[in-house]
């Protein structure tokens, strides 16, 4: 089958011809009908983050068709529709009993540890795979298994609650998940963040109001327009330490802030700030197996629209995915990006 592979660290990805995978007794095999491109695949291809091996092929956001049945599989059957959460867990340890399989001890992750969506068919073990609704597209599905669930996530984490305010630092596919799914949580006012005017145009059509941070200070607006309160959570979903930064000083008393952009880089934090006014930085890590089926009933109920996030489609072919990987480390790149093969 064709992939495309991450052959060394901090090269262009390349295409590769390899075998069909062969499902074990417990898992499926899927032909992959849609892969998202996020901006932690980048970090993988630059060694931000480590991968499991070489050459692997990248990519964490799947959804597909069932086109095989490991001998112990009885729940699904050929033909089914489905999309894949991207951690293979064990589902036996502490952090899997207790809900939190992020942290599974023999946690993988697809596209990172071992082989992921940038390919044709995927073997996966049943645990993560989810059938999908017919209403739902196999593009929009496979963001919906990161970038939304993600944000799902970060709002859980940082205990949004309705009648809150929020301020989303970043407007890529995890942001304008974040905006949708807050406002289908009761928010009472969203300040969208970013230096793409064309993003925060869309978000503004989307009920957020947009603060342009090529043009002005947006600690200083967010703190103008609330006069002088701040907001009661923000979303750093970047991964800079001007935008952490920013995130904490837009905090209102006893705000949360989500730490959820993956970045090595560290910023400085005014402590007597953050005590003064009891505020707290949260992190954030990949999301729940039990927030999955929470997003997909959010989609068919309409309060999620993915159509706003993903806004281009590439096929399977490394030129075309080298381009979009460049763009997400340039910060320029469209809001979501989707491979179908």
């Amino acid at each position: 089958m064709k992939a495309v592979q991450l052959v060394e660290i901090d090269k262009n990805l390349e295409n590769k011809e390899i075998p069909v995978p062969e499902p074990k007794s417990d898992e499926v095999l899927i032909r992959i009908k849609a892969a998202g491109i996020c901006h932690s695949d980048v970090h993988y291809r630059d060694g931000v983050s480590s991968v499991g091996y070489l050459p692997i092929s990248l990519g964490h956001e799947v959804a597909g068709v069932i086109e095989e049945l490991g001998s112990n599989v009885f729940d699904f059957k050929v033909g089914d529709r489905v999309c894949l959460n991207y951690m293979i867990t064990c589902g036996k340890c502490k952090y899997c009993v207790q809900g939190t399989e992020q942290f599974c001890v023999e946690g993988k992750m697809i596209g990172k540890d071992i082989d992921g969506g940038y390919a044709e068919y995927i073997a996966v073990p049943t645990r993560g795979v989810y059938k999908l609704p017919s209403s739902i597209s196999f593009e929009h599905a496979s963001v919906m298994m990161c970038s939304s669930s993600t944000s799902l996530h970060a709002l859980r984490k940082t205990r949004f609650k309705p009648g809150e305010t929020l301020a989303i630092f970043g407007l890529g596919g995890l942001g304008i998940s974040a905006l949708q799914l807050a406002k289908a949580f009761g928010a009472r006012t969203i300040y969208a963040v970013d230096i793409d005017s064309n993003k925060l145009k869309t978000a503004e059509e989307m009920g957020a109001i947009p603060i342009n941070a090529k043009e002005d200070d947006p600690v200083e607006e967010i703190m103008s327009l609330t006069k002088g309160d701040g907001v009661d959570v923000a979303l750093e979903l970047i991964g800079l330490s001007l935008t952490m930064d920013q995130g904490v000083r837009s905090l209102a008393r006893f705000g949360r802030l989500g730490l959820v952009g993956i970045t090595k880089a560290s910023f400085d934090v005014n402590s007597y700030e953050v005590i003064c006014r009891e505020k707290e930085i949260v992190g954030v890590s990949d999301h729940l197996l039990s927030e999955l089926p929470c997003i997909l009933d959010l989609a068919e109920q309409g309060k999620l629209d993915i159509s706003k996030v993903v806004t281009k489609i590439v096929p399977l072919d490394a030129d075309a995915i080298n381009e979009v990987h460049h763009h997400l480390k340039e910060f320029n790149a469209d809001f979501r990006t989707v491979i179908k093969p």
